[in-house]
């Protein structure tokens, strides 16, 4: 979770961790820039779990639409054609003919997690803490240069051959070469 630890996170990295007794506590990333632009974001409309509906800043339901053909998978869409072609406040909502909505099927999961970190004020400040050092000292060993691998393959594996020396190298600094190489030989 590499890219968690950064501010941003994958849906499924988040419920992997949901029933292992990891409590995930990461910032909801909102880089749509629609707060800059005067629109209303994300949080703006409420979401009614129990009729499975959202509830725009203006009152409209938006209700859950058939998938097309060529839309399939986890992600659910929701949309209220009537209301907002007569919303005053479309300008406001949305750059489009009407809003539509997207809700990820394990979206609840992302909303505990922010519910979490917005009951630990501090929990923010401990993960940087405890994480930022960790990057910092690799943004220094790799420099300014970018990845010499190409791909999220490559990327990755790059990635974790640097978190790799680093783990040795503070594991060696903690507890010893001779250590390590028992560790290593056991």
């Amino acid at each position: 979770m590499v890219l968690a630890d950064r501010g941003y996170y994958s849906g499924d990295e988040v419920l992997a961790c949901e029933g292992t007794g990891i409590l995930p506590a990461m910032p909801r990333a909102d880089t749509s820039g629609r707060a800059k632009k005067g629109l209303f974001v994300r949080a703006d409309f409420v979401y009614a779990a129990a009729a499975d509906h959202y509830v725009c800043p203006a009152g409209a339901v938006l209700t859950k639409s058939n998938a097309r053909s060529d839309r399939h998978g986890d992600i659910d869409h929701y949309r209220n054609l009537d209301a907002c072609h007569a919303c005053a406040m479309r300008v406001r909502c949305t750059t489009e003919k009407f809003k539509r909505f997207k809700r990820w099927k394990h979206e609840a999961v992302l909303e505990a997690m922010q519910r979490r970190l917005d009951a630990m004020p501090d929990a923010m400040a401990i993960r940087r803490a405890t994480v930022e050092h960790v990057f910092g000292t690799l943004k220094a060993w790799m420099g300014s240069t970018p990845f010499l691998t190409k791909g999220l393959k490559g990327v990755r594996t790059e990635m974790s051959l640097a978190i790799l020396a680093y783990n040795m190298k503070r594991m060696i600094r903690l507890f010893g070469a001779t250590w390590l190489i028992q560790a290593i030989r056991a």
